[in-house]
């Protein structure tokens, strides 16, 4: 996730495809539950109690993602998704309205860690192992500004219309497609009013159906990849209107990794994986974009919006305070703390940094399918998308909840 031409994240992908994420261990982090298990586990021995100190000497923004936690938990549609175990959806509720009490106290750090731990209790990830064992990777909303160079200078990245300069559209959501109550994704809608399968990326591209749907138009057919990768991008059109695109759904196929397929097929060793050698590599074979962009049956389908981009729950996501979890084993919304290592910018270097910090579950991804996987949601830009790139590594993740 990162460039040396101007990207701006989305959110919605959140996938180790552009991170290039070198697995720290041959370890099955998308080991799926036993049927009726659960993804947490109480912690009763208080020696197994985390250190929720270090994260509150850093409070930025963390009052603001809690309170859009509390706005999604507020619409009645969110009651359907609890009980989760013995937590229920006034617990949740109860649990971030008293966070948010504590963050507005002066308390000292050390003061703040002896309260919460008093006050609530904590629930570990059971992880890809049993052991807690969860992998981070990062994700971040790219922004196309006109800095990528095309030919003798540079060009504005995106147009409203299609030109010679701007041949490759992301589209809007099709009529045809058909999504549950909460945005799942069901099928497209037949002639005789029935619902099948969507057609994958390869055939949506070569039939033309979405001709007329357009949202908006790039210059580099890989930069519209990445859009769809992430899952919501800023485009800068040449009269200098930045617009934001937002997620509005997918054809509903599965994510499959295209920098997977790359290092499989021999192209792009391991170690060198990440989106800065895939670019070059492809700039270098042109001919082999399309075959392998569409091991990918997944299509993303974007909207303009207003707002900065939003999360799988329908509320803006927050550098840093945001996470994203398989929503179908993990209570959504709730309130989270992180112990793992990130990326940090030292000067011009990025170093790897013990990290520890609450941070809010508000949004979802195609790669991110179980209890031992988690994306942060590093940013917009640029500097977002290097720190996003850079992030791969095992830790502990634990959920907060009143008692």
């Amino acid at each position: 996730m990162k460039k040396s031409w101007k990207i701006l994240a989305i959110m919605l992908a959140i996938t180790v495809f552009f991170t290039g994420c070198k697995k720290p261990e041959a370890k099955r982090y998308d080991r799926q539950l036993a049927p009726g298990e659960l993804a947490l586990r109480k912690i009763t021995d208080p020696a197994e109690l985390p250190n929720l100190t270090p994260a509150f000497y850093n409070k930025y923004e963390l009052e603001k993602s809690v309170s859009r936690s509390l706005e999604y938990m507020s619409r009645p549609s969110s009651q359907k998704y609890y009980p989760y175990g013995e937590i229920t959806h006034s617990k949740v509720v109860m649990s971030l309205e008293r966070f948010r009490e504590l963050l507005s106290t002066r308390a000292t750090p050390a003061q703040l860690n002896e309260q919460t731990l008093k006050e609530f209790d904590v629930y570990v990830s059971v992880g890809c192992d049993d052991e807690g064992t969860v992998l981070f990777t990062g994700y971040y909303t790219p922004i196309f500004d006109g800095s990528r160079q095309m030919g003798a200078g540079p060009v504005m990245s995106g147009s409203r219309t299609r030109t010679d300069v701007y041949r490759y559209p992301l589209y809007k959501m099709p009529a045809d497609l058909v999504k549950g109550e909460e945005g799942e994704i069901l099928g497209r809608r037949l002639a005789d009013g029935t619902t099948g399968q969507y057609p994958d990326r390869a055939e949506i591209e070569r039939s033309g159906m979405l001709a007329g749907t357009e949202v908006i138009w790039l210059a580099d057919k890989f930069d519209a990849y990445v859009a769809h990768v992430q899952g919501s991008a800023k485009v800068r059109l040449a009269d200098g209107e930045l617009i934001t695109l937002g997620y509005a759904g997918n054809n509903g196929h599965e994510y499959r990794s295209v920098n997977t397929a790359l290092v499989e097929d021999g192209k792009i060793p391991a170690a060198e994986i990440n989106l800065s050698r895939m670019i070059e590599f492809f700039k270098q074979n042109p001919n082999m974009l399309d075959e392998y962009v569409n091991r990918n049956p997944r299509f993303v389908f974007f909207r303009e919006q207003q707002t900065e981009p939003l999360g799988s729950l329908n509320v803006e996501v927050t550098k840093m305070r945001t996470v994203a979890t398989d929503k179908s084993v993990y209570p959504r919304a709730s309130l989270v703390f992180l112990d793992t290592k990130l990326p940090r910018m030292r000067g011009t270097e990025i170093v790897k940094q013990s990290f520890s910090g609450f941070l809010l579950d508000q949004d979802t991804g195609g790669a991110i399918r179980a209890p031992g996987r988690c994306d942060i949601y590093m940013g917009v830009g640029d500097k977002a998308g290097e720190l996003a790139g850079y992030t791969c590594e095992e830790g502990k993740l634990y959920y907060l909840f009143l008692k």
